[in-house]
């Protein structure tokens, strides 16, 4: 019987997420294999969990330290701290990790913290990217009390940018207020004034076909997600006159293009490091409890992020 066990879908089971014994990680050559030692949870795996056939293995988020080195030489070596990144199947006691995908901790970074840089911290800090420089530009992330909305509001802060937050409800105000946003609105809707450079648009539907009337002439809005509604109506001839406007459309998978992952995980813990950015975990707890973490985010139950220690 393997040693390993792993978060796996039950139909039948609460959450439709229970831990099983799986196989042993079977690593490539440039593949390192990972004790892991916490984990986090993003909407999209766990959506996709809730649809997915009995036996599939969710989890992007891990991180934990070497217990294997890769064959060929690259990579953390054994005993590393780290954190890292998978497509899928993340969520076990032992995995293999492409060694670019992973990126060595600073000792001041916990591994609760790292757990929620790979797919809200780098979704962020590449969705930003997309504007260019953003000292003195306005930045608008909708969102922002989500994993990926707290990130941005705070990476826009640092960068230099005038950044305005949107929420659904006013109590989640000093939330964002606390991240670093300048302004705030509240609501489904964006007006149209103030422009904004650089929209990060997580929430579809209304939100983002009224943001993209807020873009100002050469600005960008990248949308990466649709946690109100995919079907989003909005005026095309406003949308063109700006002139020189952008819709990006943004998957974190397929844009580590010329640039590993390990790059920009770095990056984020070292600004972890240095306290200059603060991952917003609110839940953090054994990974036994997979299946009513996973129930309580989809219901929106808690901001942020939430964490689950692998013992």
């Amino acid at each position: 019987m393997s040693g390993n066990r792993a978060v796996v879908v039950d139909p039948d089971a609460p959450g439709r997420l229970v831990i099983r014994q799986v196989a042993e990680p079977a690593p490539d050559r440039s593949e390192v294999v990972v004790r892991v030692r916490a984990l986090s949870l993003n909407r999209g795996e766990v959506r996709r969990s809730t649809m997915a056939a009995a036996g599939w293995r969710p989890g992007w988020d891990l991180a934990g330290v070497v217990e294997r080195g890769a064959a060929d030489g690259s990579g953390p070596r054994v005993g590393a701290r780290v954190v890292g990144l998978l497509g899928e199947g993340a969520w076990a006691e032992r995995v293999a990790v492409p060694a670019h995908a992973l990126a060595e901790l600073p000792e001041k970074v916990t591994f609760s913290q790292a757990a929620t840089f790979p797919v809200a911290g780098l979704t962020a800090l590449h969705a930003l990217g997309k504007g260019g420089p953003l000292l003195g530009k306005r930045v608008l992330v909708t969102g922002a009390t989500g994993g990926v909305g707290d990130f941005a509001v705070q990476l826009a802060r640092l960068a230099g940018a005038h950044v305005t937050a949107s929420v659904r409800r006013a109590d989640q105000v000093p939330t964002v207020r606390q991240l670093g946003a300048h302004d705030v609105v509240v609501g489904e809707t964006i007006a149209a004034s103030p422009k904004y450079d650089v929209i990060v648009e997580s929430v579809g539907g209304k939100t983002l076909g009224s943001a993209l009337a807020a873009l100002q002439r050469g600005g960008v809005c990248v949308t990466l997600g649709v946690s109100a509604s995919s079907e989003v109506t909005f005026d095309a001839r406003d949308f063109f006159v700006t002139g020189r406007s952008t819709l990006y459309g943004f998957y974190l998978f397929t844009e580590f293009v010329g640039e590993p992952a390990s790059v920009s995980l770095r990056r984020l813990a070292d600004l972890v490091a240095a306290g200059q950015l603060s991952p917003h975990i609110s839940l953090e707890r054994p990974w036994k409890e997979i299946g009513q973490v996973a129930q309580d985010l989809m219901a929106r139950r808690f901001p942020g992020k939430a964490v689950l220690t692998v013992d």
